[in-house]
């Protein structure tokens, strides 16, 4: 009997060709909740500027907030949603505060998908 034999008598329809391969394949419950989570945060228009402005450069938030004409305190609201998501990262420059996007995967993927989503290209 094949895999796909095998699979069919478990599944209660039979409509497609999923396979134990296919199902093995499936992300873990963590992984699906991390880029999920992720996403979510991109899902909003704010956000989704501040990670694309990130993923090109590393600043400030007083910068971030004139460049996406938004209050400071607004940005650093997003900023922390983002940085919880694990899409930027940030450090301490003297007395201030400095964000880029995060050196991940999941991260360099969504940037990627942005531009793709956008038709736009990388400045550099």
């Amino acid at each position: 009997m094949s895999k796909t034999a095998g699979n069919k008598e478990k599944l209660p329809h039979h409509h497609g060709e999923i396979t134990e391969d296919l199902i093995s394949h499936i992300p873990d419950a963590e992984v699906i909740e991390n880029v999920s989570a992720a996403m979510k945060q991109l899902g909003d228009p704010s956000r989704l500027k501040i990670f694309w402005l990130l993923c090109h450069t590393e600043e400030c938030v007083l910068d971030i907030a004139e460049a996406v004409n938004m209050t400071s305190p607004a940005v650093s609201h997003h900023l922390r949603l983002l940085k919880s998501a694990g899409l930027i990262v940030s450090h301490r420059d003297g007395k201030e505060m400095l964000y880029r996007a995060a050196d991940t995967r999941l991260a360099q993927s969504l940037h990627l998908t942005i531009e793709k989503v956008a038709e736009i290209a990388c400045p550099r």
